[in-house]
């Protein structure tokens, strides 16, 4: 069917949007995958260690984390629209300079600007889907798009590792970031006449607190759902975000497996999330269509992952490569329905106008989170002290859970 036909039918437009904001997704993670997986082999070549890894990494946590602000109120003002197509721009072309650098700097710098790109997919997605999606459909909506992270990381190990095997690490850079344009092109068709939902926060599905009308950045500040969820996010992200830059990491120094065994079975873990993300979508969903309001159905599917993310613990027991895979899939599921949920909770709480810039502060939390555990995880690394990892993790879920709960157990009076 053509782009002209599939217009024909507006009930339709949303999926079509939806799919390209899950593609994106997908080109996110296959982006930021790429020095995770080639991590060995590109520190050899340009001779950088692990704590240059780790400040590497940090730059482009720092540039994510910042950009996010940034991210969220350009989102607002210029829209999903046109504002996702500069993100994803920006950050396929850092991803093909990285294919060129020739030196840690120029690594670092180009994994900085790929970070300031990057954020902008989770401010416009979830604008998104308030703008097109009813409350019963946004958790699915959220589960959808934030699949298409995992299955960025699925493939990435043996789309990653091909193209470096093949043709070397440079052009997995290069041909990885040249996909972000042929997206571009797609997004804007997709778009043409699509309508707005009639029922999204500001018309039916708000939960509470944060008023229609313009609010600048203190009342934002100050209101408890925004800052006490950007605080749930920089408590348990830590965990996902070793799962990306260290577990290929961790299990190719500490437990002994080549880079070729990885792409073959690394999957497994990412597929793991990819069922948390929709599962967890979609089960919040059921509960709003049996009468359960938009906020608790949420808090419960996360309080179902609280509970089980806490057995990746059992990897600091050093057990088999089969079990610690395992292990690892669990907590990779429990994290994905977390935040699934934690992203419908906010999109449901927060009104349509304002959604883009208080995801930015929400995820800023995130990142910032992300960069100080990577700080930490490097040096545990140098010293071949992953089981402190391990178990230190398994704290992170349930204390996210109560902040959560506790941020959004009651209407928050809007400041100012």
């Amino acid at each position: 069917m053509s782009i002209a036909a599939k217009e024909a039918h507006p009930g339709r437009a949303r999926w079509w949007i939806l799919a390209f904001l899950f593609l994106s997704t997908v080109l996110n993670y296959v982006d930021r995958q790429t020095l995770s997986i080639l991590a060995p082999m590109v520190q050899a070549d340009l001779g950088i260690d692990d704590r240059g890894y780790a400040s590497i990494v940090q730059g482009f946590l720092l540039a994510y984390t910042l950009a996010h602000l940034g991210a969220g109120w350009l989102t607002d003002r210029v829209g999903p629209k046109v504002g996702l197509a500069l993100f994803v721009g920006w950050w396929s072309a850092a991803n093909i300079v990285t294919g060129f650098v020739h030196s840690a700097i120029q690594l670092g710098a180009a994994r900085f600007a790929l970070g300031l790109g990057e954020a902008g997919n989770y401010t416009a997605a979830p604008k998104t889907v308030s703008e097109r999606f009813p409350a019963h459909e946004r958790g699915f909506a959220v589960g959808v798009y934030t699949a298409g992270a995992m299955v960025g990381a699925t493939i990435a190990p043996p789309l990653i590792g091909w193209l470096a095997l093949a043709h070397g690490w440079r052009m997995a850079f290069i041909a990885t970031g040249a996909l972000g344009f042929i997206w571009i092109i797609g997004w804007w068709l997709v778009h043409r006449n699509a309508p707005l939902a009639e029922n999204g926060p500001d018309a039916a599905g708000r939960e509470d607190g944060a008023a229609a009308g313009s609010l600048g950045w203190l009342p934002l500040l100050k209101q408890r759902p925004v800052w006490g969820l950007a605080m749930a996010r920089m408590v348990t992200d830590p965990v996902w975000y070793f799962y990306l830059f260290w577990f290929p990491k961790y299990m190719i120094d500490e437990r002994g497996m080549t880079l070729m065994q990885m792409a073959q079975v690394a999957w497994i873990v990412y597929l793991a999330a990819d069922l948390g993300a929709l599962g967890g979508g979609w089960a919040s969903g059921r509960l709003v269509r049996r009468g359960m309001s938009p906020a608790s159905s949420r808090l419960c599917l996360m309080a179902g992952a609280a509970v089980l993310a806490p057995l990746g613990a059992s990897i600091a027991g050093g057990p088999s490569i089969t079990a610690t895979f395992a292990f690892a899939a669990v907590v990779a599921l429990a994290h994905l329905v977390f935040m699934t949920n934690i992203t419908t909770l906010a999109v449901d709480t927060f009104p349509r106008q304002h959604v883009a810039t208080i995801f930015g502060i929400i995820a800023a939390g995130s990142g910032f989170g992300g960069m100080l555990s990577t700080k930490l995880v490097g040096e545990l690394a140098s010293n071949g002290s992953y089981h402190n990892v391990f178990l230190g993790m398994a704290v992170l879920h349930p204390i996210g859970w109560l902040i959560a709960w506790w941020a959004t157990r009651r209407p928050s009076r809007t400041a100012g």
